[in-house]
């Protein structure tokens, strides 16, 4: 078997053509679009024609088609017949006939020849019949696969070859996978910031079958069939697809012989069988132009769009401005120049144009704006408008890239910073563009910016190079690295001096470059964020950037391990939280890094986590949804600086992400330095003062001191778009002084330029069309017609504005600002502003005589039209809108969809076709039929008959007994895809309504698929229309009055009532009540109707709100509550230490019950059950109602016993009419206070009625109990609807309010209560919210968003659990576990979330763990203290008590200090070196010690003696009556007597308080002071690790080295202080690495002064440097390079800390 078929295949020869035959054959090609399911719209061509092919020459063939007919197709497949276009066939016929040769060898086909004038579109029809005899054949396979080249390119082809040997026919079988090809022909337009990945949205196939037969010339083709599908699969579903179908057939008819013969007209080569694109490529698939005189075709589009009393712009302004673009592609620069004289003196024609121009992106209109840019022809304003977009859009090529060098060098780009930035940016995106379509980039084009960046790099000039590093950052070529590396300090020592905006500027550029080179670029950028000598902002950005190339597991896990050993915690925190960002990502693209950083994170602590927003964050928000394969992420980067409480740059990004393609769409960055030192006084002379003079000076004693490097304040931001950065601004400085300097009549000068304009009133039409978007991807179809999908998108703005403007009393010329403020302004307004967005999708055929495919059209209208007249007095405080009611219908906003099937062609085109693809008669699913039965319809008709019909018609009957709904359901079953529906909202007092209408039909009956439900027609509109529900409204008036004059403003006195209104009671009749009960005297009406109330009260739903565990302060509590509370503390106590959802809480108010009632509900449903409502609690009460029984009790009980009765009721009665008095509770303010606010809106009627709406504000704010007060009220005489509002603060525990609506303010009520207390033994709060009744509609509302709860919880890693709560209730509690974390209960009615130790932002300045008796009022205030406290705990304090110091940054050490020694305790390091804090122990006692200050000329001594503490200032004792002492320099000084100590004051310098009394110290500094202080008090950066920093900057290895480093030394017999710093060596051999070396201590350690013993000492451990033993270098050469060398060993060491001076030798 095996033998016979190789014997098969080896006699299989090439298909061929005889050179003395023609053959003849007929064609047909045939092309569909549309949706797979029958009875939807498709629309496609179709080509017949007959084929004649005659041999020339060796391997040569000439190829004429005869009779071609053109047909097209738009209708139902398969029921609508093709029609045929006569004129279009003709068109096409005058080049189809003409001649074709193309070469032909052994089943390849070779060039293709045409006359020269041929348009290419026939050329590829040619190419599309030709394809068709491409064959490959392998004379020893039957089956094989192969790279093939045909009409789309070289792609995967498999072939099967079948041979019938009794036919002596061959049957070949190919099919080609157009998603694996070697060289596809394809053009993607617009897509260049889009970054593709592998799976596509668009995938094709192609199926060729041949039968063939031998003959002497080989094997001959009889019939040819191919079938080419392209599916596009906008979602991720195997159904919902739409298709385009090509299909060709290639039948041989007629065998003729004939000579060979040369054609005798000249033939061009137009190439291989490859598809050559063509005018498609100009020619919008959206429109059919016919081009006859460009020119004048744009000046009638101009004149349409652009009327002379324009009121509202054309709704076909949009799909004309793209014709307009259309056009301007077809220009040339005559024609342009021409437009330009034209219509550049008329503003709305110019910016139409203009824009027209910029879109257009050919390399004729951007040579044509880059002259104007040149000659100055256009604005200031245009220019950078022309190129942030014109330059960003245009099509790029070598003439581009020249002009735009020649350009940039320009004297007019140069002399304009901001034009220069913009064109050098834009100039760097059109390189990128340029070689991103090129295997290498041509070094010429990159020349421009790598000279900008040397030029700047020699001269030093840091704006350029900026501007360079961001130029190249747009082309991101790898070519650029190299000059890239220039700017970072570890690559090249130049660029040590470099500011840190640089290096960022540095690492950002690389961005672009990863993804051409991303191991080159993650190598780089691994060692900037491993190199703690840079900037921790630097290595952020390079932990940015590194994540950006999508590291592999390795990377990321060197990463981490590099973090395991970071000192800086603002790195650690920014590096973590980006990686913990990424493993919750689930981006398909992202995959593979969120599986590293998911296994990496692993390996780091958790406590990273825990930091506060202190430390630098990266917020990540997002996700993607698999079904619509698309999904998008926005991202913060929030990076803070140690040196400064403001963030150091902010970058917030938002990518996009669909069918696994990715685009940036905006990036927008903050970053910032020296902003702090901003906030403080400018004016003060530092460097003059004497402080800053000893400084200098100490500093020199101190090893290895230097003063922080200078900061240049500095603001820059920049905006990127689609990856590539627009724009940017700097502001140094420099800027900032010269706009806080401006001085108050420049000022002024500058208001009254914008004001007298106003006066004179402002009119004008603007108008601004935009194209928005712009994406094509064109691939050739077997039959040799282009596929195109393409998206437009344009915005249309649009506004009117006539604003007449009169002030009372007018203006003068040289009017004072203040004046404005005196002044009475009127206002006539007209205003009418638009916005138009028109987008079109289209999958289809598009060339320059027909169109034929399916387009989507998308608009969305709004419209905002305000006419009014104002009138506003400022000396009033009153402001008055008048304007008119809606007397027609005005669309606010529509927005409509629909999908069509569409064809064009030029030669007819105003008879295009289009059809909607989901047409009226399209089949409904049977499943949704209803069954009918017939004997109803009988009925009907006997009815009908008899005349019935007039009283019930058959509607009537069948809506009765077989009702099928609304009308709207009833439309949604009729096929099932239609839905009509409007919601209204009526305002009768306004007599408008607006309306929602809701038109949708769609083809999910078919097949529930996302594309079925958006083919088909949709329509929603938001519409004003006018309601006539009475008299006729003039006009509508809106006046708002505050101050003094409210109260003669309100039409109608509202004040709140609630239900206990009704009892009119006083205290006095509650206590002869109570009395005449207890006496048995009680009326028996009274009786009975205090009976009815008491079944009604017992009706209402209640339930129990909290458990109430009471604490050791109400223990005491009165008789008649004894045992129901007892058991709820004894339990409470008992699962106390539970979990937090098994809390309990407990309010700080005290329990008064003056009856003794219980309530008491169970949890279980059963027991709510038998009770007859799920929520009604069991109450019982202990006094009786009944007034015979208590008669009985009188009568039969002991006399005694009856008079205590009396006696307890009376004194209980008394204290509740003293505690009701005691509370002074005002239910309306309005009886006390005046109102602050009217808000008024209503009609002026011809009637003269008021009608409308009132709005109060009673506000009462600095009483005991703050209050405010809302009332909204419906004034018309038959409406009794209000809103009543309250909000107040009960006592120092408790703000209370609610929101009452309806009929006066009793229908609906929502109350709630912010309580602060307990919650297991911390301090918490309580919010509670409570409702009675809501309307049906926000119960909707409600329970739709109670959907999300659960899964937001689950997102966010809270706990949950169902769970029976109050029905009606909603409570949150938070309770503070630590400063920085809080525990978190929210009880919903049907769920329970709840997690621990949440981490807050902030620290909140409350210790846990506070019982109820220590918290007064003073130390507790929740609502007025918090805030001020977590303002005043954010600064930085630093503490000595004793023997324990605790830092600014809250590391706590203990260090004994050496007497008589001053330590530096805290010290200004910034280069204005404003203050000093020294600390010295006191020798006669172990706990005193005694302070030094140094403020600007002040040396203050604080120090205590005989048990004061005595203040000497300038060397001169200052006695206590003497105090406060204030400065009398040029900044504040106080100092005061407070407490047991003394306080200083000084803000300009930094130091907020200092508080000092002999035993112990506190230092408070201001905010920007951060990462400028230095001493044992540390430097107030937040960096933990980096704890006890010596002064050379190193870091300690213990507390007592780090203390020993801040001690000052002083001359041996000049000062108190006997210890000095001294290098050591270690005195015995060492033997460091098998070598007997001698070693040097690298760090100096603390020694008695020559002639002194030391009596005490402390071990540290100290770090060494060693040399060989036989070196000839001396201790004494080493000593000034110690601190520079490495560290080889570490030995503990002897600290000096007291000494012994009794051989000190002194001269006099």
């Amino acid at each position: 078997m095996r033998r016979l078929i190789l014997a098969v295949v080896f006699t299989f020869v090439e298909p061929g053509f005889s050179n003395g035959q023609t053959y003849l054959y007929s064609y047909e090609g045939l092309i569909l679009h549309g949706l797979q399911d029958k009875g939807l719209a498709k629309a496609g061509v179709k080509l017949n024609c007959e084929v004649e092919i005659s041999g020339l020459s060796q391997n040569y063939y000439s190829l004429k088609i005869q009779s071609p007919q053109l047909e097209e197709y738009n209708g139902i497949w398969p029921r609508d017949p093709f029609t045929r276009s006569s004129k279009l066939t003709q068109t096409i016929a005058s080049c189809l006939t003409q001649l074709f040769k193309f070469e032909y060898n052994a089943g390849w086909v070779g060039n293709v020849y045409a006359p020269e004038d041929i348009p290419v579109m026939c050329v590829n029809l040619v190419r599309g019949i030709l394809n068709m005899l491409q064959i490959t054949i392998k004379k020893s396979q039957n089956v094989y696969d192969l790279q093939e080249a045909g009409i789309g390119g070289v792609c995967h082809t498999r072939y099967i070859i079948q041979e019938d040997r009794k036919s002596n026919r061959v049957i070949v079988s190919k099919t080609k996978d157009f998603n694996n090809c070697q060289d596809k022909v394809v053009k993607n337009i617009g897509m260049a910031y889009i970054r593709p990945c592998k799976e596509k949205i668009i995938k094709g196939t192609a199926a060729f079958s041949y039968k063939m037969k031998y003959t002497d010339a080989g094997a001959l083709i009889i019939k040819a069939m191919s079938q080419q599908v392209y599916q596009i699969s906008p979602f991720s579903e195997p159904a919902g697809v739409a298709v385009m179908e090509a299909r060709q057939e290639l039948t041989l008819n007629d065998i003729r012989s004939s000579q060979a013969s040369t054609p005798e007209i000249q033939l061009q080569n137009y190439g291989s069988l490859g598809y050559h694109f063509a005018r498609e490529l100009l020619q919008m698939p959206i429109h059919l132009i016919q081009m006859k005189n460009p020119e004048s075709q744009i000046v009638e589009i101009l004149k349409q769009v652009i009327p002379h009393n324009q009121q509202e712009f054309n709704r076909e302004a949009p799909a004309k401005f793209l014709e307009l673009i259309q056009l301007c592609r077809m220009v040339t620069p005559k024609n342009l120049e021409s437009l330009w004289k034209q219509f550049a003196d008329k503003p709305q024609y110019r910016r139409w144009l203009l824009s027209a121009i910029c879109a257009a992106g050919t390399t004729e209109t951007f040579m044509f704006l880059a002259q104007k840019i040149r000659n100055e022809d256009i604005s200031y304003l245009e220019s950078a408008l022309t190129i942030a977009l014109a330059f960003h859009l245009s099509k790029v090529d070598d003439h581009t890239l020249q002009t735009v060098a020649d350009l940039v060098t320009s004297f007019q780009i140069q002399r304009s910073p901001m034009l220069r930035k913009l064109t050098y940016l834009a100039y760097g995106s059109m390189v990128n563009r340029y070689c991103s379509v090129s295997p290498s980039c041509p070094n010429k084009f990159l020349q421009p910016l790598h000279d900008i960046a040397a030029e700047a790099t020699r001269k030093k000039h840091e704006d350029d190079m900026a501007l360079a590093l961001k130029a190249i950052g747009n082309a991101g070529e790898p070519a650029s690295i190299k000059h890239i590396l220039k700017f970072l300090p570890m690559f090249s020592p130049a660029a040590m001096a470099f500011p840190v905006r640089i290096y960022i500027d540095a690492v950002l550029s690389l961005r672009k470059t990863a993804r051409k080179d991303p191991a080159k670029v993650q190598e780089i950028l691994l060692q900037i964020f491993v190199d703690h000598s840079l900037s921790p902002t630097v290595r952020m950005m390079a932990c940015v950037v590194l994540f950006e190339t999508k590291p592999a597991l390795p990377l990321v896990t060197a990463m981490a391990n590099a973090l395991l050993k970071e000192s800086n915690l603002q790195v650690a925190s920014f590096t973590y939280s980006h990686m913990k960002a990424l493993t919750i990502s689930r981006i398909p693209q992202l995959y593979n890094v969120s599986a590293a950083c998911n296994i990496a994170i692993k390996l780091l602590s958790p406590k990273l986590d825990r930091l506060s927003y202190r430390y630098s964050k990266v917020i990540h928000v997002g996700g993607y949804y698999s079904e619509y394969r698309a999904g998008a992420i926005g991202r913060v980067y929030l990076m803070n600086s140690p040196s400064s409480m403001l963030p150091s740059a902010i970058i917030m990004k938002v990518r996009g992400y669909y069918a696994n393609t990715a685009t940036d769409f905006v990036e927008v960055a903050l970053q910032s330095q020296g902003l702090t030192d901003l906030i403080k006084k400018q004016n003060i002379p530092f460097a003059e003062y004497d402080t800053y003079k000893k400084l200098k000076a100490l500093g020199k004693t101190l090893l290895g001191w230097k003063e922080l490097p200078p900061e240049n304040p500095l603001v820059s931001v920049y905006v990127k778009v689609f990856g590539h950065e627009l724009t940017f601004a700097d502001v140094n400085r420099e800027l900032i002084q010269q706009t806080a300097l401006t001085e108050a009549s420049d000022r002024h000068t500058l208001v009254k330029k914008m004001i007298n304009p106003i006066q004179g009133g402002i009119a004008g039409q603007w108008t601004l069309p935009i194209l928005a978007g712009e994406v094509r991807h064109i691939v050739p179809t077997c039959v040799g017609l282009p596929l195109e999908v393409s998206l437009y998108s344009t915005h249309l703005i649009h506004a009117s504005v006539n604003v007449d403007v009169k002030m009372s009393p007018s203006l003068s010329g040289n009017f004072k600002p203040r004046q404005l403020f005196e002044t009475s302004v009127q206002l006539r307004a007209d205003i009418n502003t638009s916005l138009y967005t028109h987008t079109v999708a289209m999958m289809g055929i598009n060339t320059q005589y027909f169109q034929s495919g399916l387009e989507f059209h998308a608009n969305l209208r709004a419209n905002v039209p305000l006419k009014f007249d104002a009138r506003i007095n400022m000396n009033d405080k009153s402001s008055k809108f008048e304007t008119t009611p809606c007397h027609q219908e005005t669309e606010l906003v529509t927005a409509r969809y629909s999908i069509y099937a569409i064809s064009r062609n030029v030669e007819e085109r105003t008879s295009a076709k289009r059809s909607s693809v989901l047409p009226e008669e399209a089949a409904s699913d049977v499943s949704d039929e209803d069954f009918r039965i017939w004997h109803i319809v009988g009925k009907i008709l006997y009815l009908s008959c008899f005349g019935l019909m007039q009283q019930r018609t058959a509607s009537d009957i069948m809506s009765e007994k077989y009702s099928y709904g609304s009308e709207e359901e009833f439309r949604q079953r009729i096929g099932g895809r239609s839905y009509a529906k409007v919601f209204c909202t009526k305002l009768p007092s306004l007599d408008c309504q607006t309306c929602l209408k809701l038109q949708l039909q769609d083809s999910a009956f078919l097949s529930d698929t996302y594309l079925h439900r958006l083919v088909g027609q949709h329509e929603v509109k938001l519409v004003l229309k006018p309601v006539c529900t009475g008299p006729v409204i003039d006009k509508i008036q809106l006046e708002i009055q505050a101050g003094s004059r409210v109260a003669s403003k309100i039409i109608q006195l509202v004040s709140p009532k609630s239900e206990e209104d009704d009892d009119d009671s006083t205290p006095d009749d509650v206590v002869q009540t109570k009395l005449k009960k207890i006496l048995g005297i009680e009326s028996a009406a009274n009786r009975s109707e205090r009976q009815h109330l008491k079944k009604q009260s017992d009706k209402k739903e209640k339930t129990k709100i909290a458990e109430i565990r009471p604490d050791s302060a109400t223990k005491y509590q009165s008789s008649s509550s004894s045992s129901s509370s007892s058991s709820s503390s004894s339990v409470s106590d008992k699962y106390r230490n539970k979990d937090t959802k098994d809390k309990t809480w407990s309010p700080r108010e005290e329990s008064s019950n003056s009856k003794s009632c219980s309530s008491s509900e169970e949890n279980h449903p059963g027991n709510r059950e038998q009770q007859g409502e799920r929520d009604k609690p069991v109450r019982s009460c202990s006094h009786s109602s009944d007034s015979e029984h208590a008669r009985q009790q009188v009568t039969h009980s002991d006399s005694f016993m009856s008079t205590l009765i009396i006696f307890l009721i009376v004194i209980t009665s008394l204290c509740a009419l003293c505690y009701h008095k005691s509370r002074n509770y005002i239910k309306f303010l309005g009886d006390s206070k005046p109102p602050v606010l009217a808000v008024i809106l209503h009609t002026i009627r011809k009637d003269r009625k008021l009608a409308g709406f009132q709005l109060v504000l009673y506000t009462d704010l600095h009483s005991t109990r703050p209050r405010i007060q809302v009332f909204v009220s419906n004034f018309t005489e038959s409406s009794r609807w209000k809103v009543c509002a309250d909000a107040s603060i009960v006592n120092f525990y408790e703000a209370a309010g609610y929101l009452k609506w309806g009929q006066d303010c009793q229908d609906y009520k929502i109350a709630g209560k912010v309580v602060t207390g307990q919650f297991a033994d911390y301090p918490a709060t309580q919010i509670k919210l409570e409702w009675s009744k809501v309307p049906s509609r926000v119960k909707i509302a409600a329970r739709w968003l109670s959907t999300f709860v659960p899964g937001v919880a689950y997102m966010l890693g809270l706990s949950q659990k169902e769970q029976n709560n109050p029905s009606r209730q909603a409570t949150v509690v938070v309770a503070l576990t630590s400063p920085r974390t809080c525990d978190v209960v929210l009880k919903l009615p049907s769920l329970t979330i709840y997690d621990r130790a949440i981490s807050l932002p902030l620290p909140v300045p409350l210790e846990p763990h506070i019982s109820t008796s220590e918290l007064q009022y003073s130390a507790w205030n929740f609502f007025t203290k918090i805030p001020s406290s977590v303002i005043e705990n954010l600064k930085g304090h630093c503490s000595v008590f004793q023997n324990t110091i605790r830092t600014f940054n809250e590391v706590e050490f203990n260090y004994s200090m050496p007497a008589n020694c001053y330590h530096v305790l805290a010290q200004d390091c910034s280069p204005e070196l404003k203050f000093l804090v020294m600390m010295k122990k006191v020798e006669e006692s172990a706990d005193l010690k005694a302070i030094n200050i140094k403020l600007a000329s002040h040396e203050i001594d604080m120090y205590p003696s005989n048990g004061l503490i005595q203040l000497r200032i300038n060397g001169v004792q200052t006695r206590a009556e003497n105090l406060p002492y204030t400065s009398n320099s040029d900044a504040y000084i106080l100092i005061s007597a407070e407490r047991e100590g003394l306080s200083v004051k000084a803000p300009d310098y930094g130091i907020d308080k200092l508080y000092y009394d002999g035993l112990s110290l506190k230092i408070q500094v201001g905010f920007w002071m951060t990462g400028k202080t230095c001493g044992i008090c540390g430097k107030y950066d937040g960096e933990s690790k980096q704890k006890f920093q010596m002064p050379s900057g190193y870091v300690a290895k213990d507390a007592i080295s780090f203390a020993h480093s801040w001690i000052l030394s002083e001359e041996p017999c000049a000062g108190a202080c006997k210890l000095q710093r001294k290098l050591i060596k270690i005195e015995e051999p060492v033997g460091f690495e098998k070598v007997a070396s001698k070693c040097y201590s690298v760090e100096p350690v603390l020694r008695c002064v020559k002639g002194c013993l030391a009596t005490r000492t402390a071990p540290v451990f100290v770090g060494f440097h060693c040399v060989p033993a036989d070196s000839t270098l001396s201790f004494d050469e080493e000593l000034i390079r110690l601190h520079q060398k490495s560290e080889d060993l570490e030995n503990p060491v002897d600290a000096h800390t007291n000494c012994s001076c009794e051989e000190l030798q002194c001269t006099t």
